[in-house]
């Protein structure tokens, strides 16, 4: 079987639109805010909890967060990241209703992995991983492996989306088909590549 494997954020979904909203619970400029909210991800797409994630953001900003507090900049930075892309979603429900085996491997928390699995357009994909859940995180060829073992696949039958070149490159040095996702056009063409 030939499986399809889709990135979630900035793939699927558009780029989080959450940030302002999280540097003003922080009463900061995004400018501020942003190099944080990145800096600690690592961890806390690797399997840290909310809690430990904003408080290590807060430390970082000298503001103090406790649990309430850590629930709603969740609930706001999961909401950021929900907002999908239609020309994408098109093309999902056309490769499942064509009988195309899918899958999700993302590099985002168990809270936000719980999130999407509630979805409708979920549905569309047989598997979805996320690194949160596995403890390691794209590029690490740990991730791809199992991958690879989730689906009963070998890494030449997959064929990767991802919109980060050291992810795409991840996959390929595991034996996988991948490509940079830079729209559904493009990604088309790359479905007939992968066919031939």
């Amino acid at each position: 079987m030939n499986w399809i494997v889709f990135d979630y954020g900035d793939v699927i979904s558009e780029h989080t639109d959450a940030l302002p909203t999280l540097a003003k619970a922080f009463d900061l400029d995004v400018a501020d805010f942003e190099p944080h909210y990145w800096a600690e991800r690592v961890q806390y797409d690797s399997g840290g909890s909310d809690l430990e994630y904003w408080q290590n953001v807060g430390r970082a900003l000298n503001v103090p967060v406790d649990k309430a507090f850590a629930d709603e900049l969740t609930r706001i930075d999961v909401e950021g990241w929900t907002h999908l892309e239609p020309d994408v979603l098109e093309l999902l429900e056309g490769l499942h209703e064509a009988g195309a085996a899918l899958a999700l491997l993302s590099n985002a928390s168990s809270t936000f992995g719980s999130w999407v699995r509630e979805q409708e357009w979920a549905k569309l994909f047989r598997v979805k991983l996320f690194s949160g859940d596995l403890g390691c995180m794209k590029p690490d060829a740990k991730i791809y492996r199992i991958l690879l073992a989730e689906l009963g696949a070998e890494p030449g039958d997959c064929l990767f989306f991802d919109d980060r070149q050291s992810n795409v490159d991840g996959a390929r040095a595991v034996g996988m088909k991948a490509e940079r996702w830079v729209g559904v056009t493009t990604a088309k063409s790359s479905f007939g590549s992968s066919e031939e």
